[in-house]
């Protein structure tokens, strides 16, 4: 099961950490008070020595986003007019034509399996075409099933045939 961590619990933790070593607490007794290593602690005074309060706000876990918050906006425009209004050939978006895009649009390179994960984050699904293509030849869909298709699919030998099995 996945869990969320609590951001704001976390923040808390490390400002008084500050609170506790300014108070002249070891950084060995905070790391003990508050059940964190060592490290921890020294890394937290260094980022508030360098860089203020602020230094021990709420942090973002994972790598950094590539695209801008300008940027995913702009994704979603491009998406929402369309694959034939953005070059392609038809009115279907896949995973590899999104990714193109992207390339093309914004010079960032993702690979199919995360634009999954970043087209959910912008509140796309999947779905299936609303309607047929307008390219579709039913005579010659019937055509194919009927003649071509029976000629392919393999059948069993004849019944009184030796087997090898």
């Amino acid at each position: 099961m996945k869990h969320k961590r609590d951001f704001k619990a976390l923040e808390q933790r490390r400002l008084k950490a500050v609170k506790l070593l300014k108070q002249g607490a070891s950084q060995a007794e905070v790391a003990r008070r508050l059940e964190v290593s060592r490290e921890s602690v020294s890394r937290w005074a260094a980022e508030f020595e360098a860089n203020g309060k602020g230094a021990l706000k709420r942090k973002r876990l994972g790598r950094p986003a590539h695209l801008e918050e300008r940027q995913r906006r702009e994704l979603i425009q491009a998406l929402v007019q369309g694959a034939m209004a953005n070059g392609f050939p038809t009115e279907l978006w896949t995973l590899p034509r999104v990714a193109k895009l992207i390339a093309r649009r914004f010079g960032v390179q993702y690979s199919t399996g995360h634009i999954w994960y970043l087209l959910r984050g912008l509140g796309f699904s999947c779905q299936r075409p609303a309607k047929r293509a307008l390219q579709r030849d039913e005579a010659a869909i019937r055509q194919w099933r009927t003649k071509r298709w029976p000629a392919l699919k393999k059948t069993p030998e004849p019944a009184g045939k030796p087997s090898c099995s």
